[in-house]
């Protein structure tokens, strides 16, 4: 049985007046909408570049509730824009990083961990228990399943992605609004869209991008001003410039169309193109380093291609190799030779297994790519 009204309802201490003081004496926040913020659950999938300063962002606001899902550790290499983080921070949970800082800004937040990969059997149950989700995620099988999810429950899902200069930002699932199947149907083909750690990014921008998200988030619990449903924003930090895209619901949308025909979660690395990819029988040719060094050594006519960025190729390479970063390689595939063997590697060995299968899938025979990257090269007595 629910509470009583009068035990539902929630009240603002004297410090919360203080604190929030600034919002109060706006007409389209005032007490009211302040007790709103106070009463909401907001989910954030991402503890990283754009979840950081939502996160703070909607603590400093007041928001009552904020669960945040993320299994990561903080690496040195999020510090320049993961700014939850400090250096302190490095090695920890990114999960208790930042429930210290939260807590640290605003003790009246009630903030929800959740340590695990979001996933079709535990993704209905968790965001279930909030009213919004801010998609924080960097990867398509993530943010497909917080579509989905989202529709399937009936919640917004406020937006985000970022890459190297660009941002973009909106809100799906409203009420007759687009949902993110209806502005990317399909997800690209595997390898052909490079994550921030092999593409990279500028620092600043999920700080704008997750800022964006965060104001779409306190609009839509004050129900004030106009949302970006419908409306796809994008942002050019070189060009400092914004431009605005109209996105329409498709009727004939899988999920969220007239006649939908998904129902339920569905396999999303699977649907990605990237479940096929780690099966056993699927698993890349590895070489390792000594091998690498006996080609060289007996003079073996193969091609070695170097997928990091240049910036990794300036700093360490292996003599004799060719520079073409995995982002550059679907359209530049042309300048390798097919009768060689081509032996790629990176600087660990995840994005030349990327290089691999995309290499494979566009009809090359003889691949190898080197196990541990160029890290392991470089133990190599």
């Amino acid at each position: 049985m629910p509470p009583s009204k009068n035990q539902m309802q929630p009240e603002l201490s004297r410090e919360e007046l203080i604190r929030y003081s600034r919002h109060l004496i706006l007409p389209e926040v005032g007490t009211s909408g302040q007790l709103r913020l106070k009463s909401a659950k907001v989910l954030i999938v991402g503890a990283g570049g754009l979840g950081s300063p939502v996160a703070l962002y909607l603590a400093a606001s007041g928001v009552g509730q904020i669960g945040v899902v993320d299994f990561d550790r903080v690496d040195e290499t999020n510090l320049h824009r993961q700014i939850i983080h400090t250096t302190l921070d490095v090695g920890r949970s990114k999960l208790d990083s930042a429930a210290e800082k939260l807590k640290a800004i605003n003790p009246h937040v009630q903030f929800d961990k959740f340590d695990e990969r979001l996933t079709r059997e535990n993704a209905l149950g968790i965001i279930g228990n909030y009213d919004i989700v801010v998609d924080g995620t960097d990867n398509f099988p993530t943010r497909y399943l917080v579509n989905d999810a989202c529709v399937l429950l009936g919640k917004l899902n406020v937006y985000g992605s970022i890459y190297r200069f660009d941002g973009q930002a909106t809100v799906f699932c409203a009420p007759g609004g687009p949902c993110y199947r209806c502005l990317y149907p399909e997800p690209p083909p595997r390898g052909l869209v490079p994550s921030c750690a092999e593409g990279g990014v500028l620092g600043v921008l999920p700080g704008l991008v997750g800022m964006i998200q965060s104001t779409e988030t306190v609009k839509a619990i004050l129900g004030v001003g106009r949302s970006l449903v419908g409306r796809l924003l994008l942002y050019d930090a070189l060009e400092m410039s914004f431009k605005e895209l109209k996105i329409r619901r498709d009727p004939d949308c899988p999920i969220c169309g007239d006649h939908p025909t998904q129902t339920k979660l569905i396999d999303y690395e699977d649907f990605c193109g990237l479940r096929h990819a780690s099966s056993p029988e699927e698993e890349p040719n590895s070489l390792d380093p000594s091998d690498i060094q006996a080609l060289i050594r007996d003079k073996q006519s193969f091609e070695l291609i170097d997928v990091r960025e240049p910036f990794e190729y300036e700093i360490s390479r292996i003599a004799g190799s060719k520079l073409i970063p995995l982002g550059e390689l679907p359209s530049r595939m042309h300048e390798l030779d097919r009768t060689k063997l081509v032996v790629v590697y990176c600087q660990l060995g995840s994005r030349s297994a990327k290089a691999y299968h995309l290499l494979r899938a566009n009809g090359f025979e003889k691949l190898a790519h080197l196990n541990g990257g160029i890290e392991a090269w470089s133990e190599l007595k």
